[in-house]
Parts: C-alpha cells; structure tokens; sequence
C-alpha cells in the first residue's frame, strides 16, 4: 500500500503577517462562506483593520471558531494572484513542501460532507464549540504518491477551469445590465414605481406545504427556509405566485441590505406573515425589469436610508413606492429584461455546477486513494 499517514501539522506552515492598513472597508476585506470560498463584500469590518492578515496567492485561510457552529470547515485557497485580507479570527497557512503533499489535492480533501463532520467531531466544548490549531494540526489525513494526486488534481482542474469560464460570462451578462440601467439613468427621467405595484394578501388557501416555503435573502433571492418549522402552521402564512416579489421591511439586522426575493419559478411559494408580497401592472412595469434595479448596491443604500424607526429600523410600503427608476416603454423594458433572464438562468446553472464541483471532491479522493492502496511493490518503486 503506497498512502503514507501524516499529522496536519508536520505539512503545513502558519502565517501571520498584519496588513497594517487601518482603513480598510468591506469591499476590501474577504469572508469565508460554508461553501469554501471566499466571498465580497465582508459583512462587516472593526474600526481598525490594521490588524487583519494577509493571505497571499495560493495560501488558505480558515475559521477554526466556526466549525461547531456551521458543523463545517469554513476554509478557502486564494486562487487568484493578488492579496485577501481576511479577519484577525481567522487562521492563515500554506502547504509546506508540494513535493509532498499538492495544495489543490489538500483542498480537495477539504470539501466533502464527511470530512466536515470529521472536523466537527474534534471541536472543543468552549462557548462557540470550535476548534483548536492544536487539535486541527493533530488530525492525521493519509495520502497518496505525489504523480497520483496530480493525476486526479489534473482532473478537477479540468472542471473547475470550466467552471470558472462559464462563470466569467456570467460576469459579461452582469455588466450588459449595468451598462442599460446607467445608460437608461442619464437618458431618461426617473418617476415613482408607486403606480405600477401592489400589495397581495392572499394566504396560503391552495393548502401548499412546508416544500413551499421560502425565505427572502439579502442576495434578492427566494431560498430554502432555514427557520425551525417544527409545529409551525402554514394557514396563515402569505402567498407568493409565479413573477410575484416579497421583501422583509426591517433592514436594522442585515448588514445593510434588505431582504427581497423574485418569484422567477411556475411554482406557487409561501413567505412569513412579516413579508410585504407585492406585483407589478405587468402591462407598464415588468417584474423582471424592476428587479433588476431591485439587486443593483444602490437600491440597498437607499433602503437603508429612508428606514426609519427605534429599535427596529423599517423600509415600509410607503417607501418602497416612493422609490423612482426610470421606466421606459415596454418593449425597451422586455429587451433588457431579456438579458436579466438570461443571467439568471445562467447564474442558476452555474451554482449547479458549482455543486457538482464539490461532490466530485470526494469521489476523486476516493478514487485516488483505492489506485494508491491497488500498488505493487514494482508500482511503488517506479512512482
């Protein structure tokens, strides 16, 4: 058998260097998502950032305080070519000899289900259940000859190449739209969207069941809920039809943004009571195109703007009708609208791809692992 057991530790180098910048805004700063990416614009950021670290090219962060609570290994590798501050939270460190062990094939083994649960299952009992470096560099992986790991490394990079392409026209798309609205914004009068939308009450009377319900995310989407439902009664809660929209009108606890969804399926969905379900007079406003001003950074700034209250800060209907887009004739509308339909999609099948991506991890570990266990002595000599 040629895999070989090491201690996370023995492979692996911490790195701690401060970006010494003390102004460094949310747009500057990464995250890591349970995904394993790393994602822009960070949540939020401490009055003074010098003390957040650098993670170079092709080194990984993670947030070892975090895996009890997500019950996964928030970790990421910077591919790209530039620097990523990230958090003084998390932890930062490169492979330390490739010859040994690859990043990719590292990384790899990172993203899968079980291997989450491995490292969930070795969290402390603190207060956030997470996990100690000590511990972390205390688990042992086993891995395979270096010319296998490049073998299935070669193969995932592959699809992820793939992958990333598709997602670069998402990208073009993206930018079509932006460059229409602004286009629109300069040409164009902006007039109150008031007269075009309208308040739905109407409650779940189809008797649809908890598959129906959704949750409204600060990503203008309609997402599988991720409330305890548990002996929850669904009479009352708000339909949503197909092309309807729901936003939630408190904006104080969402990162300054407020949480709004589109209904883009032919299904029917259920949102909570504290939703605002609303449609367009599809004849002179369409959904799609309202949406597309709906999702742009501008309209969450807005929002927040002119949310007013005390403890709780609201963007209630009366605002949201107040809101003024520049609303052109409908065929100019369908045009554009077009092209946001097709981002959309097109956005859908790449977070399908993405998906198909990390199943595939475990599988090419596996794989990889049975081809080093499969080797004669011969084989072995020869790699």
């Amino acid at each position: 058998m040629a895999l070989k057991s090491y201690k996370i530790g023995t492979l692996v180098e911490l790195y701690n260097e401060n970006c010494n910048i003390p102004n460094l805004t949310i747009y500057d700063v990464s995250g890591v998502n349970r995904d394993k990416e790393f994602f822009e614009p960070s949540k939020q950021v401490g009055a003074d950032t010098s003390k957040y670290k650098i993670v170079p090219p092709y080194y990984f962060a993670c947030n070892l305080m975090h895996v009890g609570r997500d019950e996964v290994l928030p970790i990421a590798l910077n591919h790209t070519e530039n620097n990523k501050f990230v958090s003084p939270a998390y932890t930062v460190f490169r492979i330390k000899d490739e010859t040994i062990l690859l990043r990719e094939y590292f990384f790899m083994m990172l993203k899968s289900d079980e291997r989450d649960r491995y490292f969930w299952f070795h969290t402390d009992s603190s207060v956030r259940d997470g996990m100690s470096l000590e511990d972390f560099y205390d688990l042992d992986i086993e891995i395979p000859p270096l010319p296998i790991q490049h073998k299935y490394v070669d193969v995932y990079n592959a699809m992820l190449a793939n992958q990333q392409s598709y997602e670069r026209g998402l990208e073009d798309l993206k930018l079509v739209c932006e460059g229409y609205i602004e286009d629109l914004q300069r040409k164009m009068q902006s007039q109150p969207i008031g007269p075009y939308i309208a308040t739905s009450e109407q409650r779940n009377d189809l008797g649809l069941t908890l598959e129906a319900v959704r949750g409204i995310a600060t990503s203008k989407e309609m997402i599988q809920t991720k409330a305890d439902m548990d002996g929850v009664s669904l009479n009352n809660y708000k339909s949503v039809p197909p092309r309807y929209m729901a936003y939630v009108p408190d904006t104080s606890r969402r990162g300054d943004k407020i949480s709004l969804g589109f209904n883009n399926s032919e299904e029917t969905y259920l949102v909570s009571t504290i939703s605002v379900v609303f449609s367009t007079n599809v004849e002179k406003l369409l959904p799609e195109y309202l949406m597309l001003f709906f999702t742009r950074s501008e309209f969450d700034r807005y929002a927040r703007f002119n949310s007013w209250g005390s403890a709780r800060e609201t963007f209630n209907w009366e605002d949201m009708c107040d809101v003024k887009i520049p609303i052109p004739d409908i065929k100019v509308q369908h045009a554009i609208a077009d092209i946001y339909t097709a981002y959309t999609t097109r956005k859908e099948i790449n977070e399908k791809l993405k998906v198909q991506l990390k199943d595939l991890c475990p599988v090419l570990i596996k794989g990889s692992l049975e081809e080093a266990k499969r080797l004669t002595v011969q084989e072995m000599e020869l790699v």
